[in-house]
C-alpha cells in the first residue's frame, strides 16, 4: 500500500522509523530526472485523470514550449518537463506515481518507501533484496525513459549499536538530511550508544553558509543591527524551523558561523572595533543576553557564547 507524504517532515520522520525496521537501504537518484520525462508516457498518466480534451491540448502544447540555450539557440523540447513553474512540479509527480509508486506497490508490495517529489528511498531486510531491487528498478526506469545514476544510486547499511555488519556505505540524504550513525544519549539511563539517525547534510549546510556570504553583511555598515534583523529573520526562520525538527545540535555548526559573520559586521560598523574582532564578538555576546528576542536563531538557541 503506498501511504502519501503530507510534508518533507513527515517523511523524514517515516525513514527513521523505518530505518530502525529494516537494515538497509536503496538510496536512488534518477539523472536529469525533470528533463528526460517522456512526454507520451506523461499524457497517458494525465489522462487517467483529465478527460477534458482542451485542458489535455493546454498541457501538451505547454510540455512542448521550445526553450533558449545558454548560447542563444531556441530549440524545440520533445522531453521533459520546464521547471520554475507551478504546473512542472505536479506533473512530474503524476510521472513518477504510475512509473515508480503503482510498479512498487504491484511488484514489491512489502518494501517500503518514501518518496517526496523525486527524492526517493527504499527500506529492505537483507542486502540481496536490495540488490536485486536495484536490477528491477534500472529496468523498469529504463523501460519509461529514465535512468538510475549508477554512481549516485548507493546501497546503504543501516549501522547501529546492535548492528554489526559492515558495507561500503552506512550514510545517505535524503530531504536535505544526512542519515548515518550518530552518538546518541539515553535520556533515562545517561549512557551513550550509536543511532541510525538524521541532521542536516552537508550539502545543505554548504548551500546555507554560501547564501550568507552572500548577504556581505561586513558592507551593510550603513544599516542598524536593528534593521539587519529585519532583513535576514524571514530567511534565517526557514531555515531553523525546517533544519532543527531532527538532528539540532548539529544545526548548531551552521549558526555558529553566521553569528561569525554577524560579529565581523560588528568589526567593521564601529571604529572602536577594527581591529579586535574578539571585542566585537563580546558586543554581540552582550547583545544577545539584552535582546534575544532580536534575531530569530537567537529565539531558537543559537545565540553567541563568550
Amino acid at each position: 500500500m503506498v501511504v502519501y507524504m503530507r510534508s518533507a517532515h513527515s517523511a523524514i520522520a517515516k525513514a527513521i522509523e523505518r530505518c530502525n525496521e529494516n537494515l538497509w537501504v536503496l538510496d536512488m537518484d534518477i539523472s536529469k530526472f525533470f528533463d528526460t520525462i517522456d512526454h507520451g508516457l506523461l499524457m497517458k498518466a494525465v489522462q487517467k485523470h483529465v478527460s477534458e480534451k482542451w485542458i489535455l491540448l493546454y498541457i501538451e502544447r505547454w510540455l512542448k514550449v521550445p526553450y533558449q540555450t545558454s548560447d542563444g539557440r531556441v530549440v524545440e523540447r520533445t522531453m521533459g518537463v520546464p521547471q520554475g513553474s507551478v504546473i512542472g512540479p505536479v506533473l512530474a509527480n503524476l510521472f513518477l506515481t504510475y512509473v515508480f509508486d503503482k510498479w512498487m506497490e504491484i511488484n514489491f508490495p512489502t518494501i517500503p518507501f518514501e518518496r517526496y517529489a523525486d527524492d526517493t528511498i527504499c527500506h529492505c531486510r537483507t542486502e540481496k533484496q536490495t540488490q536485486y531491487l536495484k536490477v528491477c528498478l534500472v529496468k523498469r526506469f529504463a523501460d519509461c525513459g529514465l535512468k538510475l545514476n549508477e554512481e549516485k544510486t548507493k546501497i546503504v547499511y543501516c549501522k547501529d549499536s546492535n548492528r554489526k555488519g559492515n558495507s561500503e556505505h552506512t550514510s545517505f540524504d535524503f530531504l536535505g538530511y544526512n542519515f548515518r550513525p550518530r552518538k546518541a544519549k539515553n535520556s533515562k539511563t545517561g549512557q551513550i550508544f550509536t543511532a541510525f539517525s538524521p541532521a542536516i547534510s552537508k550539502k545543505a549546510m554548504l548551500k546555507i553558509k554560501a547564501e550568507i556570504r552572500s548577504w556581505n553583511l561586513n558592507r551593510q555598515t550603513h544599516m542598524s543591527i536593528e534593521q539587519i534583523a529585519e532583513r535576514i529573520n524571514p530567511i534565517v526562520s526557514g531555515w531553523v524551523n525546517y533544519y532543527t525538527r531532527f538532528g539540532k545540535s548539529e544545526f548548531w555548526k551552521v549558526m555558529s558561523y553566521l553569528n561569525d559573520r554577524l560579529s565581523r559586521w560588528v568589526k567593521r560598523k564601529y571604529k572602536r572595533f577594527r581591529t579586535k574582532l574578539g571585542e566585537a564578538y563580546d558586543w554581540l555576546v552582550e547583545c544577545a543576553a539584552h535582546n534575544r528576542q532580536m534575531f530569530s536563531h537567537w529565539m531558537s538557541g543559537y545565540i553567541p557564547y563568550p
